[in-house]
């Protein structure tokens, strides 16, 4: 057996000599392999360069925009940021190469090449350009890791926040006075039967920020169960509870054998405008000690992260659903085997493709936020984001379904004389069940992923719950969602796995 021996086939007759062809390309990169008749090469080039250099240059006049005159900008821009010398060094070098290509590729009897060295500095060039538009720090990735994995620890394993013990605390309390007044306000009372606290002096000032401390107040406590800790609290006028801090901790002490202790607090920050506070106003100092701990039950996050993840999974269904009754009218006259028949009907299906493309080119998250301005935050809004684009999606993939069925069954329905609907009912819906079933299946899948995105927006379900636990810093509530996510995620797709087996 004789192995064939691969000839390559010498391109067409250069228009231009070599040495134009590199001054060509020296003056407008690509120029000398379009005139050199490898016009495919030459356009990539030309427009690789041209894409890199504005690149470049947004770069540096972002770098640089603090600043007037372009020479400063530039010098600037690259003092600021180094790793654009690199990415210019590159393109010097890649347009050095384009011009040794063009005088090679334009030489007489040339061999037309793949010009693979050409290709991997234009992709170089642009990876580079995305590694600096991207901003990505490895160094970062690694020095700093060490200090997400707390919260990374709390999102993996959050399972001590799904059971709460009911906590039964004992609150006592004191008033005290602002400002004071020639008749002085009652202190409290020693009292021999329940916890007591006594404040010396019973009236005082708030804190003034930058500019004063409030009063000190030396608190005596009584009657409280001995060794638990007492944490303090305020409640201003205005009915406020807040915290009491000692250089950001919380103050926290703890009675004695006797159920005694004593402690100095310092009243702190007012909450209210200096003119809301103007005259006589009476405030709390709140001493609440833990004296019972109840029997374990389900968090409120895990409860409301039940709640929420089969709200998801119903915006995923209803979306779903909503999107097979409208996209299964809409896939036949989105299909060019059914509509190919008229001018009229031609115009309606390219009407029908081109508003489904719009459709579908606008992403959930997009419609979730064009949804909520509309019906407002809810699960509705997640609904109808999703409904309109999985009405775009299966449309798509319907119509396409039905484009590719055998044509031989609708050309002998047709023979028969057939009308268009007994066209569609006899030949063409028996042949696309198999792949509609699943494309839906496929869908549905989609939708439940989405929905538990688009409530970051606003569009209900467990999307929604994990946003505001995100921006709290509650991780391990966080965490609970997340394992929802994922649990229910995995269900689904053995769920959809086992149907697709089933049916299709």
């Amino acid at each position: 057996m004789q192995s064939r021996k691969v000839i390559s086939k010498p391109q067409k007759e250069s228009l231009v000599s070599p040495v134009i062809a590199a001054i060509l390309s020296a003056i407008i990169p690509g120029l000398g392999q379009i005139l050199a008749r490898v016009v495919n090469r030459g356009l990539i080039i030309l427009a690789s360069f041209v894409t890199s250099l504005g690149l470049l240059i947004w770069r540096i006049a972002t770098e640089g925009s603090r600043y007037t005159g372009w020479r400063t900008v530039v010098s600037k821009a690259y003092k600021l940021n180094p790793f654009l010398y690199a990415i210019t060094a590159l393109m010097v070098i890649t347009y050095i190469y384009g011009i040794v290509d063009a005088y090679l590729t334009a030489r007489p009897g040339a061999k037309k090449s793949k010009a693979i060295g050409m290709i991997f500095l234009i992709i170089l060039v642009f990876f580079m350009q995305g590694w600096e538009i991207g901003q990505i720090d490895m160094g970062a990735l690694f020095r700093d890791a060490d200090e997400a994995v707390p919260a990374l620890s709390k999102v993996v394993w959050p399972w001590e926040k799904a059971i709460s013990y009911p906590e039964e605390y004992r609150t006592t309390i004191i008033d005290v006075q602002t400002p004071c007044t020639d008749v002085p306000f009652p202190a409290g009372e020693i009292k021999t039967d329940e916890p007591y606290l006594i404040a010396d002096p019973t009236c005082g000032v708030p804190s003034v920020v930058e500019v004063s401390q409030g009063t000190e107040f030396h608190v005596v406590g009584g009657n409280f169960v001995p060794g638990k800790p007492v944490e303090f609290w305020w409640k201003d006028s205005a009915n406020r509870e807040f915290h009491h801090r000692v250089d950001g901790d919380y103050l926290i002490v703890t009675p004695d054998k006797d159920g005694s202790f004593e402690v100095s607090v310092i009243m702190p920050y007012r909450t209210l405008t200096a003119a809301a506070e103007e005259g006589v106003k009476v405030w709390q100092i709140q001493a609440r000690q833990l004296i019972s701990v109840g029997k374990a039950e389900f968090s409120e996050e895990l409860k409301l992260a039940v709640e929420k993840m089969i709200e998801t999974i119903f915006i995923g269904m209803m979306a779903t659903f909503f999107g097979i009754i409208l996209a299964i009218p809409v896939s036949f006259i989105a299909a060019r085997n059914l509509m190919s028949h008229s001018p009229v009907t031609m115009a309606i299906y390219y009407l029908v493709r081109t508003i489904l493309n719009i459709i579908r080119s606008i992403e959930p998250l997009i419609w979730a936020i064009i949804a909520v301005i509309v019906v407002g935050l809810g699960p509705f809004a997640g609904i109808l984001a999703l409904t309109l684009h999985s009405l775009a999606a299966l449309a798509k993939l319907y119509s396409e379904a039905i484009e590719s069925i055998d044509s031989g069954q609708i050309e002998a329905i047709q023979a028969t004389g057939a009308n268009w609907f007994q066209v569609v009912s006899h030949a063409v819906i028996p042949q696309i069940i198999p792949p509609f079933v699943s494309f839906t299946i496929y869908r549905w899948d989609i939708n439940i992923r989405m929905s538990t995105v688009i409530g970051f927006v606003g569009g209900g379900g467990i999307g929604y719950l994990l946003a505001q636990w995100i921006r709290i810093l509650d991780y391990r509530s966080a965490g609970i969602a997340v394992w929802f996510i994922a649990i229910t995620v995995a269900i689904l797709d053995f769920v959809s796995a086992d149907i697709r087996e089933r049916f299709v």
